[in-house]
């Protein structure tokens, strides 16, 4: 099964300014779990340079991924075009 979402990363910008980032892949994780029913969530590391990109303190507002559930129940999470 394979989906496309734009996850909002409002909620990490809510962190202190030196934990935004690792918020904001927290956040992803848990919005992947919560949507795909899966707890075995794999993130791509493109995925995680987009999140990085500007340093620790500035996230973007919004992230486009594509998720895909493979046989076993885990999902892979990649950025989408």
């Amino acid at each position: 099964m394979e989906r496309v979402y734009v996850i909002p990363l409002r909620d990490a910008k809510k962190a202190p300014r030196t934990k935004r980032s690792p918020k904001a892949t927290r956040v992803v994780r848990e919005f992947i779990q919560k949507h795909m029913k899966s707890q075995d969530v794999k993130l791509d590391a493109s995925v995680n340079e987009t999140i990085w990109e500007r340093g620790i303190q500035k996230i973007p507002p919004k992230i486009k991924v594509k998720a895909t559930k493979e046989e076993d129940g885990s999902v892979l999470v990649t950025l989408a075009q």
